[in-house]
C-alpha cells in the first residue's frame, strides 16, 4: 500500500513540476530584461514570471527579493515533495553559509545578523542561538560536528579561510549522505558532479596561485566521481594532463577552459563552464517522466535562474556591457 501511495505522490509532483516549468525565465525573457529601457520595465517583466514587486535601487533590495522568491519556491514544494530530503539538498548550503557567518562574527565580536538567511533547514535565529549558547547538540548531527570542528579551527588558527574550508568539506559530506539516504541515484549523481566541479576549480586555482600539492590536498572534497589522488597527480605535472583526466566526462569542456586559464587565459569562461556541466547533468531530468528527477531538476533550474537573475540585475545596475553580462550567464 505504501508503495502505491508513494507512486501516486510521484505522479502528482511530476505533473505539477511539468506545469511549473513553464514559469521558468526563458532565454528570450532574459534578453528582454537585458535590453529593458527602465527598472520599471524590468520589474514588470519579472512580475509576469511570478516574481514579487521589487526595488532595483540597491543590491540588498535585489538580493532580498530573490531570496523571497527562492523561499516561496521551497515552501510551495515542501508539503508535496514525496521526500523532504530532496529539498534539503538545496537548503543545506544555507545552513553552512549561516554557520560560517556566525562563527566568524563570534570570533571577531561582531553581529552576523545582516549576513544570515532563512533558507536553510534550521532557522537562522535558532542556529545562531545554538552556536553562541553552545547547544550544538540540538542541531542536525553532521551540522553540529561541522560547527564544532570549524570553531576549533578558528579558535586555534584565527584563519577564517581555514574555517570556511572545514565547513565546506562537511557540507558536501552532508549533501552526499543525505542523497544516499534517499536511495536516489540521480540525486547522488548531482552531488558527485557538484563535488567534481568544486575540485576542478580548486585544482585550477591552486596551480594558478603557485600553491603546493599539499595545499590542494587540504582543499579537495571527498565523494566525487573523479578520485582525489588523480586530481593531485594533475597538480604534480602543473596541469599538463588536465584535459585527459576529464575527457569523456560532463566536465570535459570546463577542463579545456581550465587548461587555457592555466596558460594565461581568463577564469570567467572556466567558472561558467563548471556550473554549466552541473546544469548539463541535471538537464537529464527532462528525459525522465516519473520519479524524483523532475523535482530535483526543477529545483536546480530555479537555483540557476536566481543566479542568472542576480547577474542580470547587478550587471544592469553597474552599467556593464550586455555582452559581458551574457558571457557570465549560466545555462
Amino acid at each position: 500500500m505504501s508503495n502505491k501511495i508513494k507512486d501516486t505522490d510521484y505522479l502528482v509532483i511530476s505533473a505539477r513540476i511539468r506545469a511549473m516549468e513553464t514559469g521558468l525565465l526563458t532565454g528570450e525573457r532574459m534578453e528582454q530584461i537585458l535590453s529593458a529601457r527602465s527598472d520599471e520595465e524590468v520589474v514588470k517583466l519579472l512580475q509576469e514570471n511570478g516574481y514579487p514587486d521589487m526595488s532595483l535601487e540597491s543590491p540588498e533590495a535585489m538580493d532580498a527579493a530573490i531570496a523571497a522568491a527562492r523561499e516561496e519556491t521551497l515552501r510551495d514544494l515542501g508539503d508535496s515533495a514525496p521526500d523532504r530530503r530532496y529539498l534539503d539538498i538545496f537548503k543545506l548550503k544555507y545552513d553552512y553559509h549561516n554557520a560560517k557567518a556566525i562563527l566568524k562574527a563570534q570570533a571577531l565580536g561582531m553581529n552576523p545578523d545582516h549576513m544570515l538567511t532563512d533558507l536553510g533547514r534550521v532557522p537562522a535565529a535558532e542556529l545562531k542561538e545554538a552556536i553562541t549558547g553552545g547547544e550544538g547538540n540540538q542541531l542536525p548531527p553532521l551540522l553540529a560536528l561541522a560547527i564544532a570542528e570549524g570553531k576549533a579551527v578558528l579558535d586555534t588558527t584565527r584563519d577564517p579561510q581555514l574555517g570556511d574550508m572545514v565547513l565546506d568539506r562537511w557540507r558536501y559530506r552532508d549533501e552526499l549522505e543525505t542523497a544516499k539516504e534517499t536511495g536516489s541515484e540521480f540525486l547522488q549523481g548531482y552531488v558527485r558532479i557538484s563535488i567534481d566541479a568544486a575540485n576542478l576549480r580548486a585544482l585550477v586555482r591552486t596551480i594558478r596561485m603557485g600553491k603546493t600539492e599539499a595545499f590542494l590536498e587540504g582543499v579537495l572534497f571527498s565523494g566525487g566521481s573523479v578520485d582525489e589522488s588523480e586530481v593531485l597527480e594533475v597538480a604534480c605535472d602543473c596541469g599538463d594532463s588536465l584535459e585527459d583526466l576529464y575527457a569523456g566526462t560532463e566536465l570535459e569542456a570546463a577542463a579545456k577552459a581550465g587548461f587555457d586559464a592555466l596558460k594565461g587565459g581568463g577564469l570567467t569562461k572556466f567558472e561558467k563552464l563548471c556550473d554549466d556541466a552541473v546544469s548539463g547533468y541535471l538537464s537529464g531530468a527532462q528525459m525522465v517522466a516519473f520519479g524524483e528527477a523532475p523535482l530535483i531538476g526543477y529545483l536546480a533550474a530555479r537555483e540557476t535562474e536566481y543566479t542568472n537573475l542576480r547577474i542580470l540585475l547587478m550587471g544592469r545596475a553597474a552599467g556593464l556591457d550586455p555582452e559581458i553580462i551574457r558571457a557570465r550567464l549560466r545555462t
